[in-house]
């Protein structure tokens, strides 16, 4: 059974938003005492956070499938629907999150990290919200949002500071094994090892991280062997160490080939090049490795290789091979450049940004943007009152005016939104002035006093006011509108 997974694709998706409600006061001798439907909650995200206890993926490659619950529809007497609770999914430390086209989304490293993966939809407002001094009872309530799906791919990138590679059997699991307190498999047939092992390593007053990856044959690069799917464990480390065995039974190999094996294909799988190498000349302990280290060790020297001899069954030149690599990781730290603070880049919409674009494709004019491909998810296209208020909402944006210079004439397709999810329509140019073909949208005549010219213009202001707050997100792409 498998026990250890590095990569799996995951397929996300977050809680959609409450519809609003759409609801008038009664009660004893007060029949009509105005709109009173509440706002719908807010979908759960699908959040990913780095935990130091979790070290595989297998979780999710047996239930690659993870959804986040809905929001709850508002209800009548001002009652908001209650929030989807989100979905924290915790991950390795190393964690990569990749797009589908091979990405990199996001790189999660150290305790704690998060990245939301999909992102729960808004909750639409009831008609309580949409009320204003001209729209005094609205028939209708905003939609809520769908939440966003995805599918990505984890990759799981060993977080270690120093990682051992070479042939296998050439004793890496028992060096790890003597320097740490790792436990891993050790044995004497080939690729004993499965899955990379870590330890920890206290030499002096640094304490590092220690990894012992799968061994690696020729073509390992290109996938011969375990050599490929293992090869992503070292990208991080600071330091690679070449376990060469110095004993081996097989007559066609020596310390030398094999270093220069495994360099190529190092070398061929890339990213590697300016790591600190140490060669680590093993099994000394045998009579016949102890003369065939000493009769190579000039030669790796020659080619400016820090080399040190050791034995993990006797423990000899552990201890220097310990407190060379701890200086070499103390380097690596030094030199790295310090983390800065978290900084809040605010970026504001240009001047000329109308935050939409209308573009012909064929017989279709195609309308994209944030705001109005948003407001059409929020519309309920059954309540003729609900398509007034789209209407007007999508005339104040300018969208019909931008139509009209991108040459649409009346009864020309217009097309909100990507591909086949568009919500598709003819085009009138009265379109904009639904509302008063309805009526005097939102308004009923018991409530209605007659008023003048001036104050009427005041309510139309208002309206607008109202319209751009309960367009405000502030945790939204929108920003201040």
């Amino acid at each position: 059974m498998t026990t250890f997974v590095d990569r799996v694709e995951l397929h996300v998706a977050a809680g959609n938003g409450g519809h609003g409600c759409a609801s008038v006061h009664r009660e004893k001798f007060k029949p009509l005492g105005g709109p009173d439907g509440g706002n719908g909650g807010r979908g759960g995200d699908v959040i990913l956070v780095v935990d130091q206890d979790v070290t595989t993926l297998l979780e999710y490659h047996h239930s690659p499938h993870r959804k986040a619950t809905n929001g709850k529809p508002g209800e009548g007497g001002h009652r908001a629907g209650a929030d989807g609770k989100d979905l924290v999914l915790p991950v390795p430390d190393g964690t990569v999150i990749l797009g589908k086209d091979g990405e990199v989304i996001a790189d999660l490293v150290g305790q704690g990290t998060t990245y939301v993966a999909a992102q729960g939809g808004r909750g639409g407002l009831g008609n309580a919200a949409l009320s204003s001094a001209r729209r005094k009872a609205p028939g209708f309530a905003l939609l809520g949002e769908p939440g966003r799906t995805d599918d990505v791919v984890l990759e799981l990138k060993t977080v270690a500071d120093v990682a051992l590679v070479g042939y296998p059997s050439a004793g890496k699991s028992s060096l790890i094994s003597v320097l740490s307190a790792a436990k891993p498999k050790i044995a004497d047939y080939p690729f004993t090892t499965l899955v990379p092992n870590l330890g920890v390593v206290t030499a002096g007053a640094v304490t590092y991280t220690i990894a012992d990856v799968p061994g690696l044959i020729p073509g390992a690069s290109q996938g011969k062997g375990l050599g490929l799917e293992f090869l992503r464990h070292v990208e991080r480390c600071s330091v690679l160490v070449h376990v060469l065995d110095t004993a081996t039974l097989e007559t066609e190999r020596d310390p030398v080939s094999d270093l220069d094996i495994i360099e190529s294909e190092l070398a061929e799988y890339g990213g590697l090049e300016g790591r600190p190498r140490v060669v680590v000349l093993n099994k000394i302990d045998i009579p016949d490795g102890k003369d065939l280290a000493d009769m190579v060790r000039p030669d790796l020297e020659a080619r400016g290789y820090h080399v040190y001899e050791v034995s993990a069954v006797s423990r000899e030149g552990l201890r220097e091979l310990s407190f060379a690599l701890a200086k070499l990781v103390d380097e690596a730290r030094a030199a790295k450049p310090k983390e800065e603070a978290t900084r809040i880049v605010i970026r504001p919409q240009a001047v000329d940004d109308a935050g939409f674009t209308v573009k012909q494709e064929g017989e279709v004019f195609r309308v994209r943007g944030e705001k109005p491909e948003r407001w059409v998810r929020q519309t309920d296209f059954s309540n003729d009152e609900a398509v007034g208020y789209l209407a007007d909402r999508l005339n104040r944006l300018g969208v019909e005016d931008q139509l009209k210079k991108a040459g649409a004439r009346p009864g020309d397709a217009v097309a909100i939104g990507p591909g086949d999810d568009a919500v598709v329509f003819d085009w009138e140019p009265t379109m904009a002035t639904g509302a008063e073909m309805l009526g005097r949208r939102g308004e009923d005549n018991r409530f209605d006093t007659p008023r003048p010219a001036a104050q009427r213009r005041k309510d139309r202001e208002a309206e607008q006011a109202d319209e751009e707050y309960n367009d405000f997100d502030p945790f939204g792409a929108d920003g201040p509108v």
